[in-house]
Order: structure tokens, then sequence, then C-alpha cells
């Protein structure tokens, strides 16, 4: 069994000590013997005696730390008070996720987190092993993963013939390398949320906390005392603005600096990061989706990111699990070009919903409006503002506002893929083969019905499901829905009994290569 590296014992050292001298320390003010409560030299010692502490207590995790690789299993031995042994099925291991910081990166060193098939938390971490004791895990760990798959979905009786975790690992194919410009537009026009806070965190130094000194004395010299504060705030804002503009646009570059994405065999490996490298894998069999996004203004640069949602937990994906960015930012026709490598999916000619849908927006604007005019009016009667009717100009608004949202929306039925459109601002296309759906939802509110309108959902393993985020054909006619409806789930009985008869007769994977490398136009005569 192997151990981790010497070099782990002084980085986790370093985090540990800090922490119990941190709790040591407290513990010296609370119960310090001396006239004032505090006795310098008690907390000295109980400081150093917290530092030592972190380090034996690393020093024995790393002596009882111990992990190997076999043929079915990955087996880990840890604990320092209480021995814990794990054995994971390499046919569960489903994500293999490497993560680097800045001091790991200098010492040559990894983290290692494998998530399991169905687990939102960390199954196991290896903190740390060598950069190429990381990469070779990742490889074996996967291919490994990939072999006790296969071995499952053959026949009964039937010896399997994949190669064993230890065989030569697959060479990887670049597909796609973010480019300077591509990362500079990226940084320009991402918002990050966190950056607002801190944005104001920013400026709550350098202002010394005091926000009178973010104000140019000489600009406000010759204003009455409402114009001052008003003066005072909007200056205040624009610069909380900028700050948090700035900190957004410098989180994004070190987020997707050096981002790479490369195929080895069935899977997709990224790497990413200045500050924090991450490198993890996108396994092509648990791919149950792909969402094409053009954001304004991305869109008017001729630029889309791409997204792969992934049954379950994905690496590096943070809060937003059940997606992984395949693709950050690049042109448009190389998202797409990608997006058919993943899924050889054909053209798309949606299909929009009836005109009448563009009227009920109409009216949902309206609402809005009425409300913006009604709070006006509240607000001026208890202000000295006055003119609350000048809201109502939002009235002009309204029909650009739904013609756009009705024609950014629609829908399309390939004989292999679902595809849906929605969004003006993110303009989201969804891709959704037909046999990684899971149900098929036909729902119309009491506003829809009034309009003989419905929506179609096609529901699928992916966590983003649950976020409100699956592929749906928005208000179209309730008779088309229940065709769409039936339609769906037909393809996705002709496509499931198709798949169960290729794996029976072991032609599935041969298939899939073949397919992958057939030329765009084949593609797409088999798609529509």
């Amino acid at each position: 069994m192997k151990k981790l590296h010497p070099t782990s014992v002084a980085v986790r050292s370093l985090s540990r000590s800090l922490n119990t001298g941190f709790v040591f320390f407290i513990i010296g003010v609370v119960v310090s013997p001396g006239g004032n409560g505090m006795d310098l030299l008690s907390i000295v010692g109980l400081v150093v005696l917290g530092i030592i502490t972190g380090i034996v207590y690393e020093f024995a995790y790393y002596q009882r730390f111990r992990y190997e690789l076999t043929a079915d299993t990955f087996d880990v031995t840890s604990g320092v008070l209480s021995r814990r042994t794990r054995e994971l099925p390499l046919g569960r291991i489903q994500n293999v996720d490497i993560r680097q910081n800045v001091v790991n990166r200098l010492l040559g060193i990894a983290a290692v987190h494998i998530e399991t098939a169905g687990g939102g938390e960390t199954e196991v971490n290896l903190r740390y092993v060598s950069e190429a004791e990381a990469h070779r895990l990742r490889q074996q760990l996967r291919q490994g993963a990939r072999t006790e798959a296969e071995d499952e979905e053959s026949l009964e009786g039937e010896e399997a013939t994949a190669e064993s975790p230890a065989a030569a690992v697959e060479e990887e194919e670049l597909l796609f390398e973010i480019q300077p410009r591509e990362l500079a537009i990226l940084s320009v026009f991402t918002i990050d949320p966190g950056a607002s806070v801190l944005g104001g965190i920013a400026l709550s130094f350098a202002s010394g906390f005091d926000p009178a000194t973010l104000v140019p004395a000489d600009r406000v010299g010759g204003l009455p005392g409402p114009a001052t504060g008003i003066f005072a705030l909007a200056w205040g804002l624009l610069l909380f603005l900028l700050a948090a503009w700035v900190i957004s646009a410098l989180l994004t570059f070190t987020r997707y600096y050096g981002f790479r994405l490369t195929r080895a065999g069935d899977e997709l490996y990224y790497e990413r990061g200045l500050l924090q490298r991450y490198s993890g894998t996108i396994p092509l069999e648990k791919v149950q989706a792909l969402t094409i996004s053009e954001a304004i203004p991305f869109r008017w640069f001729g630029y889309a990111a791409l997204s792969v949602e992934t049954a379950g937990y994905a690496p590096g994906q943070s809060d937003s699990r059940g997606t992984e960015s395949a693709i950050p930012l690049a042109d448009a026709d190389r998202v797409v070009a990608l997006a058919r490598a993943i899924e050889p999916f054909g053209p798309i000619d949606l299909e929009s919903p009836p005109r009448r849908a563009r009227e009920r927006y109409a009216v949902r604007y309206l609402l809005v409006v009425a409300a913006s005019v009604a709070g006006a009016f509240a607000v001026a009667r208890y202000t000295p503002l006055d003119r609350w009717y000048v809201a109502a100009v939002l009235v002009a608004v309204v029909p650009v506002a739904a013609h756009l949202k009705w024609t950014n929306r629609g829908f399309h039925t390939g004989e292999r893929y679902f595809f849906t459109q929605t969004g003006f601002w993110r303009r989201t296309t969804k891709i959704v083969p037909y046999y990684r759906v899971q149900a098929v939802l036909h729902e119309a509110t009491i506003f829809q019905r009034r309009r003989h309108l419905a929506s179609v959902t096609a529901d699928t393993a992916s966590s983003a499901s649950f976020f409100g985020r699956a592929a749906t054909a928005h208000d179209i006619d309730a008779d088309r829905g229940l065709e769409l409806q039936a339609g769906i789930e037909g393809r996705l009985q002709r496509q499931l009994h198709a798949r169960k008869q290729q794996r029976a007769s072991g032609r599935w994977r041969q298939d899939e290569s073949e397919k992958s490398d057939s030329c765009p136009s084949k593609k797409r005569e088999n798609d529509n």
C-alpha cells in the first residue's frame, strides 16, 4: 500500500497548527491565572503547545494513511485516534478531481478528490500526493470505473476482455484551449455575485471606514444640503459598482486562466485556474444534456458557452451541482462543433410558440408596469418626489419585450434528440438525447389554460433539473403539447430498446465510436 507525499506533512501541519494554536490562544486568554485575566507567558506556552499538537497530529495522520489501487477496488485506510478502512468499487467511482493552489504547484503536489455515484460529497480526499501520482490515479481510477461498467453490461457467463486499471492509459486529444481574446472578453463582461461583497469590503478599507473620504470635496462645495447628499450617494454607488466590476474581472480571469479541454476515450478532461488550479473529468456516459448559452453582450461579439449536464455531482461545480462548463467562452461555431463532437446532433429547426403566447407576455409585462406606476405614486405621496407618472413610459417597452421573449423561445424534435430554446438576455439551447429522459411533463397553469397553452418538460437525471433548468418547450399549443409528450415517450422507448439490443450483442461501444468519428453531414442525415 502507498503513502501520501512526505511534503504533505509540512503543508497540512501549517494549516492544522494555525487552527490549534488559535484555539489554545483563546483557551489561554480565558483560563490564564494572571491578575488581570491574562498572563503572556501562559498564553504563549499554550499557543506553542497547540502548534506542536497540530504538527504531531498531522505526522501521525501521514504515518497511518494508506491507499491501494487493486483490480476491483480502491482501498483507503486512515485515522489517528480511530481507524477507518474504506473499499470503493471502481465501478462506483464517478469523478476524480485534482486541485492545486499556488503553494501546491510550487511544491509539486496536488489534492485528489474522489466522488462516487450518487454522492454529493467527496468520498475520499488524498491530501497530498505528487502531481504525477495524482494524474496516474485519475486516469487509472476512471479507466477502472469504465472497465467495471463494461463488465456489468456484458452477458452472463461471458468473459470480460477489458483492460485492467494498471493498463496503459489512452492518449489525450486537445479539443479546446481558451484564447487570450476570449479570456479578456469573458473577464470584462462577466459579473460575479460575490464580487459585490468584496467590492464593498475593498471600499471600506480604502475609505478607512469613513465614506466621506471617498467624496470629492471640490465637487460638492457649492451644492445645497439635499443635493450634496444625493451626489454623495450617487458617487458612492458608482465607486461600489466600479470596485465590484474590477474584482469580478480579476476573479473570472484567475478562475478560467489556462482553460483547456481534452478527450481520452469516452471522457473529457478539463484544466483551469491561475491561483487555484482545477483538473477534473466529465464522463461522457454520464452526460444527460448539453446547454449552449449565448448571453448578452457575448452574443453581440458572436461568442457562446457550452455546459454539460451530468448525472450526479461533477468536479469543480461548487454550489451549481449537476452541470460543468465544457467551454466558458468561444466562437459560437466552435461551441456548436464541440457540442456535436459530444452528441452528434443535426441542424436545429426550431418551432416557435403560437402568437397568442406573445400576447400573454405583453399582458404580463403590462401588469408589471402598472405595479411600477402604482408604487411610484405611493412613494410620491409620502416623499418630496413628484412626477410619479414618468414610470408610465415603460408601456412603450412592453411590445418590444414581449416580442423578444416570443422570438427567443422554441423547440424541435429530431429523430434522436429533443431541443429547446428560451431566454433573451441569456439565451440557452438545450440538447437532450431521448434515452436520457426520465419523465415527460405536460403542465398548464390557470393563465396558460385561458389561452389553450401548455409547457412540456423533458426531465433527466441531472440535478440541474431540480433548479428549474430542465429542457422545457414553453407556451406551446396545448394539443401540440400532448402530441409532443407522446412523441418523446415513444422515441424514448425505441432508443432504450435499441440500446439494450446493442449492448446484448456487444456492438454498442463500437457503434458509438463509429458514430463519433463519422462526418458531420452523415450525422445530420442520421438525426433528421
